[in-house]
């Protein structure tokens, strides 16, 4: 009976212990450095609201994906802590905010942590009219599921993924769920999985195993497990994962073996393989790369050996998280990132491979991605299906999913721009898209090729224009039809002013002016006389046809007189016959005047005293220059 008292007294103070110290905020934040997050937020919730305290339950429900918790624990935060605010919170605190949907608020934090404007919602508009492909998802149906991500293909006829089903594991701190197991299955014609198989204990140990690749034999696979102990980095203690080989041999996986180039100071996951076998994409955090986890490819060579991991490059990678790497039998990359702009947390991104480099990446849109975690994207592009993991309902599942070429894309006018009477391409002239109400959507300099290409939108009216100095400007109306036209295809033809009238010339500076009869004014006047306003009038009504010209009044002197005096004079001159064109109904915006005096002769006589009066004469004169 003593015995039993004392080993119940030594329980007792065993367990008030283990309660003080539960509830110590020492003891919190060791379980946040161990990412144990929810156990974390419970102690946090239970002490004062400190920096560190509302920092880190903030953190804790932000890396739990308890997106309100955390928007409310930020936003307190900001408000009692004002100063030396690591940046890197307003991002946080942004995705938070979209994943809670509220774009506008997240926009704020986003510019402020980016020093530019974000505009999230202007985002989504033209992704909708961008992203190559609409998608249908639906969850598969998966008996005894709890979290299950990464799905994978195995073969012709079978599928591979991670699951934390496995009761008998020991629990993850992060979330509290049984530690990850690879299992394999087939997946019926209606979205089930059956038969559901853990790969053996080769495979599978008492840590983490996720994210199988398969060569196109099946003979060989490549996945993540997470090593058992911690290594300090920075300053957290970090289990970090590698990518481990398994060969298929007399019928079960074995010869397990991690990859040369992973290590303890770094992770290493997500493997994907290439269709050839040839090429091994990868995520890591290793040194050298932007930021947080980057996409990395490696290459397999024929005798068992690998080349240096590759970082592929500022375009594909962000200062953020990159994850999740496949790459499809058309050489297309998808991975998942949190850094490019997105709906919320990860989205699945997709990027051509062009003359052996990846192109900018391309978000996939609203009917695959999510306000929160989208990722582990594969596909059979042939058949245009594929399967991804999503957190959307609060839990990793799984997602089959069918694709389908985005019809929005497929409305767009093009064209060239050239010359009505050489036929030359114009390159270098402007092409404007507007709507029906004439507000600017789009507008471009056309290149070498002269061509422009516009995105639109079904059952709008639009008019597309093009421009060029010294050229009449070409307006075309046209409209989109769901159920008819789609694609438009129109030729800006442009008359140069030269060519369509003949009192319009190009001198040999390249300059286009209109050649009027010479104007006349009274010695030391500037006032327009009766037989001047003639021939203006003719500049007049060329500016009536053409609505969208712009002209340059210069007024010029003889050199005889002082030259501020002659200076003065041209620009009174030049002023009174602008004020004459105006008079006559030409809008003042499209009128310039300038006076150039003594200073821009046609000959010789440039000093007082030298030429005779008929040469001086040439001199005095208004020119007429169309600047557009």
């Amino acid at each position: 009976m003593k015995k039993i008292i004392y080993i119940f007294t030594c329980l007792l103070f065993v367990s008030g212990i283990a309660s003080a110290q539960k509830g110590s905020l020492k003891r919190a934040n060791k379980l946040f450095e161990m990412k144990a997050y929810k156990e974390a937020a419970n102690i946090y919730e239970t002490k004062d609201r400190s920096r560190e305290v509302l920092q880190n339950l903030a953190d804790s429900y932000y890396y739990n994906s308890q997106m309100q918790k955390a928007i409310k624990t930020y936003r307190e935060f900001f408000v009692t802590h004002t100063d030396s605010i690591d940046i890197e919170l307003y991002f946080r605190y942004a995705q938070a905010l979209k994943g809670a949907k509220d774009y506008k608020e997240a926009d704020k934090w986003l510019s402020r942590y980016y020093a530019k404007p974000v505009n999230t919602l202007s985002f989504i508009d033209e992704n909708t009219k961008t992203t190559p492909h609409t998608f249908k998802l639906k969850q598969l149906e998966n008996k005894n599921s709890s979290n299950d991500f990464g799905m994978s293909f195995y073969g012709d006829d079978k599928v591979a993924f991670a699951s934390s089903r496995n009761s008998e594991n020991p629990s993850f701190v992060w979330n509290d769920l049984p530690y990850l197991d690879l299992y394999n299955a087939t997946i019926t014609k209606d979205g089930t999985l059956e038969d559901v198989k853990p790969f053996s204990s080769d495979v599978n140990t008492d840590s983490h195993e996720s994210n199988a690749t398969f060569s196109k034999d099946g003979k060989t696979m490549y996945f993540n497990r997470t090593n058992k102990t911690r290594t300090k980095t920075g300053e957290e203690r970090v289990a970090h994962i590698k990518i481990y080989k398994a060969e298929f041999v007399d019928g079960s996986w074995k010869n397990v073996k991690a990859l040369p180039f992973t290590s303890n100071k770094y992770s290493t996951e997500h493997p994907a393989l290439s269709k050839d076998g040839k090429t091994l994409y990868f995520a890591s955090d290793m040194d050298g790369g932007f930021g947080s986890f980057d996409i990395y490819k490696v290459t397999v060579n024929g005798d068992g050996t690998y080349g240096e991991p590759e970082n592929l490059g500022e375009k594909i990678n962000t200062k953020h998280r990159e994850q999740f790497p496949f790459i499809s039998e058309n050489n297309v990359l998808y991975f998942s990132s949190i850094g490019h702009l997105g709906f919320g947390g990860l989205d699945v991104f997709r990027s051509n491979s062009v003359n052996g480099s990846f192109d900018k990446p391309v978000n996939l849109g609203s009917s695959i991605n999510s306000n929160l975690d989208d990722f582990a994207y594969v596909i059979r592009e042939k058949d245009n299906r594929g399967y991804m993991s999503s957190n959307r309902t609060g839990y990793d599942r799984l997602y089959g999913f069918g694709r389908e070429e985005n019809y929005l894309t497929k409305y767009q006018v093009e064209g060239v721009v050239t010359d009505k009477n050489s036929k030359e391409l114009l390159d270098g002239s402007l092409v404007t898209l507007m709507d029906e109400s004439g507000t600017v959507l789009q507008d471009t300099i056309v290149g070498d090729d002269a061509t422009y290409l516009f995105k639109i939108e079904p059952n709008k009216k639009y008019t597309v224009r093009g421009t060029r100095k010294a050229y009449i400007p070409q307006d075309v109306e046209f409209s989109t039809d769901s159920k008819g036209k789609v694609q438009h295809n129109i030729e800006l033809i442009l008359e140069s002013y030269a060519d369509a009238e003949a009192a319009v010339k190009e001198d040999e500076k390249g300059d286009v002016k209109i050649n009027l009869d010479k104007i006349y004014f009274d010695f030391n006047k500037s006032n327009i006389r009766p037989d001047a306003a003639v021939t203006l009038d003719v500049l007049v009504g060329l500016m009536q046809k053409y609505p969208d010209m712009e002209v340059e009044v210069s007024a010029h002197t003889d050199a005889r007189g002082k030259d501020q005096y002659n200076l003065d004079l041209s620009k009174r001159r030049a002023a009174s016959t602008l004020e004459y064109v105006v008079s006559r109904g030409i809008d003042r915006n499209r009128l310039r005047s300038i006076g150039y005096g003594e200073m821009q002769p046609l000959n010789e006589c440039d000093k007082e005293g030298i030429c005779e009066d008929e040469e001086y004469d040439i001199n005095r004169r208004c020119e007429f220059k169309i600047l557009n």
